[in-house]
C-alpha cells in the first residue's frame, strides 16, 4: 500500500486507481445546464482564476445594476474579481456579504437563477472557511452542504484518497509538503482535506464530520451515487470531492446537477478547473500568436510580484531570454517611505527607455523575502503591488503586450493600474494561464493582458509564453 504522505511517481499513482468512468458527459451536461437557465457566478478571490474558460466576462465592481446585466447575458457564467486573498480577513468577509447582498437583490429584480462559486487557490491559500461563511449570511439561503474541489488539472493538482497533491516534475507532493502551504498568511500542515478543514476552522468541524465523494465513486458508480451522497447533506455539512482527471469532475457535475434539480442548494470552494465544467463549457485549443491580434510595433512588458519559488525559477530562466531587459525593483526601498518614490520614479524612467527603443522589459520585486506577522505581511504584500500599479498607472509608452506574474500583481494592476472595470477571457496562452481582452476603458485596451498565476508552470512556462508574444518567436 502507497504511502499518502510521501512523494509518489505520479504515473504510477494514476495507475493504480479504478479507469475512468467510460462516457464523455460534457453534451449532456451543456444540455442540462442551458435548460436550468441557472448562471454560474464566480467569486474569484484572485484574477488567476480564469485559467480554464473563454468568452466569459469579468467584472471588477458589484454594483446591482451590473450584476443584474451579467445575469441576464447569454454566456453560462461570469466572474467577479475579488481580489480577496490580498485583504484582510474581515474586509475580505465584509466585501462577499456585499456581493452576495447585491446578488440577491439584483436576481430577485429580473427573476434570475444562480449557483456561486467561491473560487480560490488550488493549493489551499485563501481565507476559508471565512468567505464561505459570508456567502451562507449574504445569500440567507438554506445551504445544504459546502463542496470542496481544489483538483486542477492544468495545473497538475489531484485530490486522491481525500489527500491533496501537486505535480512537481513527475511526482506527485502531499500539498502540505510544498512550499505554497508555508505562505506567510495562508499555510497549512494538513494535505488530508478533511484534517485541512478541522485545521482550517480550528476544530469547529472535525475530521470524521467531513463527507467525501471518493474516486471510487466516480468511477466506478457514477453520477447517481454522487447524487445520493449529496442528498445526504444538510445543514451546510463539508464535502470533499476527489478529481484526478476531467471525466471525474465531469461524473461529478452530472450528479451534482441532478441533485439541485431536486431542490438541494450547495456553495462551492474550488479551483479553476470546476468551472468550466459546472457552466457547460468546452474546451478550446490554446491561444495562437494570430489569435492575440498583437501589434506589429514596440516592446512589451512583463511585470513579476509573485515571491513563490516557481515564481522565481522562472523569471531567472525569462532573464535569460535574448533581447529581454531586466529591471530590478528593490523591495527594501518600495517599503521605506523616504525613498518609495525614487525607486519608482527610477524603475519607471529605465522602464520607459527601454519600450521606446522597442525592448521587451521585464521589471520584477528584488527576491529577498521580508516578512512579520501575517497582518504585515499582507501590508507588504499590498505596497509593493502599489509599486508596480503606480508604474503602469503612470507608463506613458504603450506595450506591445502586458504579463503579469502572480494572483495579487495582476489583479492590482488591472483594476488600479489600467482601470479595468470589464473584461473578456479570450482563452489560455497556455495551460492555466489566461489571456484578457480589456474593455475600452482602460488605458491600453488593445493590448493583450496575461495573467499568469504564481504557482503555474514549470521553470520554462514564463519564457515560453513571453516568447510566444515576442516580435520573432524565440524559444531557447
Amino acid at each position: 500500500m502507497m504511502d499518502h504522505n510521501k512523494r509518489i511517481r505520479k504515473d504510477e499513482f494514476l495507475g493504480t486507481l479504478p479507469p475512468d468512468w467510460p462516457q464523455s458527459l460534457r453534451q449532456v451536461i451543456k444540455e442540462q445546464v442551458n435548460a436550468s437557465q441557472t448562471k454560474v457566478v464566480v467569486l474569484d478571490d484572485d484574477p488567476t482564476g480564469t485559467q480554464t474558460v473563454h468568452g466569459v466576462s469579468v467584472l471588477t465592481e458589484w454594483s446591482v445594476e451590473n450584476l443584474g446585466s451579467a445575469l441576464q447575458d447569454d454566456a453560462p457564467t461570469f466572474y467577479i474579481l475579488t481580489n480577496s486573498r490580498s485583504l484582510p480577513l474581515s474586509a475580505a468577509r465584509s466585501m462577499t456579504v456585499e456581493i452576495a447582498q447585491n446578488l440577491q437583490e439584483a436576481a430577485a429584480r429580473n427573476g434570475s437563477r444562480y449557483v456561486v462559486v467561491s473560487r480560490s487557490d488550488s493549493t489551499l491559500r485563501g481565507h476559508f472557511p471565512g468567505e464561505l461563511e459570508a456567502l451562507a449570511e449574504g445569500l440567507s439561503q438554506d445551504i445544504a452542504g459546502w463542496l470542496i474541489v481544489p483538483f486542477f488539472l492544468e495545473g497538475g493538482r489531484y485530490t486522491i484518497h481525500d489527500v491533496h497533491y501537486v505535480d512537481e516534475q513527475g511526482c506527485l507532493v502531499p500539498a502540505a509538503q510544498t512550499d505554497f502551504a508555508r505562505d506567510k498568511v495562508f499555510g497549512y500542515s494538513a494535505s488530508n482535506l478533511r484534517q485541512w478543514v478541522e485545521e482550517k476552522t480550528h476544530g469547529r468541524v472535525s475530521a470524521k464530520e467531513v463527507h467525501s465523494i471518493s474516486i471510487e465513486d466516480l468511477r466506478e458508480a457514477g453520477p447517481n451515487q454522487v447524487t445520493e451522497r449529496l442528498m445526504d447533506l444538510h445543514d451546510g455539512r463539508v464535502c470533499i470531492v476527489n478529481a484526478a482527471s476531467y471525466r471525474d469532475l465531469e461524473v461529478f457535475v452530472l450528479g451534482l446537477l441532478r441533485a439541485e434539480a431536486l431542490g438541494c442548494r450547495f456553495l462551492y470552494r474550488t479551483a479553476a478547473s470546476f468551472v468550466q465544467v459546472r457552466a457547460g463549457l468546452s474546451p478550446r485549443p490554446l491561444l495562437s500568436r494570430e489569435d492575440l491580434a498583437l501589434s506589429g510595433a514596440g516592446g512589451g512588458l512583463t511585470l513579476v510580484g509573485s515571491h513563490v519559488q516557481r515564481s522565481t525559477r522562472q523569471l531567472h530562466e525569462l532573464l535569460r531570454l535574448p533581447g529581454i531587459v531586466g529591471i530590478e525593483m528593490d523591495v527594501d526601498a518600495v517599503l521605506d517611505d523616504g525613498r518609495n518614490i525614487a525607486e519608482t520614479d527610477r524603475v519607471l524612467d529605465l522602464a520607459e527607455k527601454d519600450l521606446q527603443k522597442g525592448k521587451d522589459v521585464v521589471v520584477y520585486t528584488s527576491r529577498k523575502l521580508i516578512t512579520g506577522l501575517a497582518e504585515e505581511n499582507l501590508s507588504i504584500g499590498r505596497r509593493v503591488s502599489e509599486a508596480l500599479t503606480s508604474l503602469v498607472r503612470r507608463l506613458s509608452t504603450k506595450p506591445r503586450y502586458l504579463v503579469a506574474k502572480g494572483g495579487i500583481t495582476a489583479s492590482d494592476i488591472a483594476t488600479k493600474g489600467l482601470g479595468v472595470r470589464k473584461a473578456l477571457v479570450l482563452g489560455q496562452i497556455m495551460p492555466g494561464v489566461p489571456v484578457w481582452r480589456l474593455g475600452q476603458e482602460t488605458r491600453f485596451h488593445a493590448v493583450p493582458y496575461v495573467v499568469f498565476p504564481g504557482n503555474v508552470g514549470g521553470s520554462n512556462a514564463l519564457a515560453d509564453a513571453v516568447a510566444k508574444m515576442r516580435k520573432e518567436e524565440r524559444l531557447e
